[in-house]
């Protein structure tokens, strides 16, 4: 079984940052894969970004890319997603999740574990 919290979220200003963490507890976090969703209020949860576990490779939806950043502290077990030039469509709850190692990084459905989110606001 694996815990994760996530933590960061508020509100920013368009064009501002923001920077999200997800601390992992339980099995070993190292062995795990990573990533991050979002849901805006009616819409689907969709994929953001993910990170693997061994070689670093990250992962982006298309709409984040050179904006957002995820990265990983296996000594901390937490993983982050640092969010740049934030704008209106970024609002939604955040989820960070563990992968289960196995289909495409995008699907929701090949995510074992999840945080309960945290969300993120921005303003005009």
């Amino acid at each position: 079984q694996v815990q994760l919290v996530e933590s960061g979220g508020g509100l920013v200003q368009a064009g501002g940052s923001l920077s999200l963490s997800c601390a992992a507890s339980g099995r070993t976090f190292r062995t795990f894969a990573m990533g991050w969703f979002r849901q805006a209020p009616g819409k689907e949860r969709e994929f953001v970004a993910g990170i693997s576990s061994s070689d670093g490779m990250t992962y982006y939806t298309d709409s984040v890319k050179g904006r957002f950043t995820i990265s990983r502290d296996s000594v901390k077990n937490t993983v982050y997603l640092q969010m740049n030039s934030m704008q209106l469509e970024d609002t939604a709850v955040y989820y960070c999740a563990v992968y289960s190692g196995s289909g495409s990084y995008y699907r929701r459905s090949n995510y074992l574990y999840w945080g309960p989110g945290t969300q993120v606001t921005v303003s005009s």
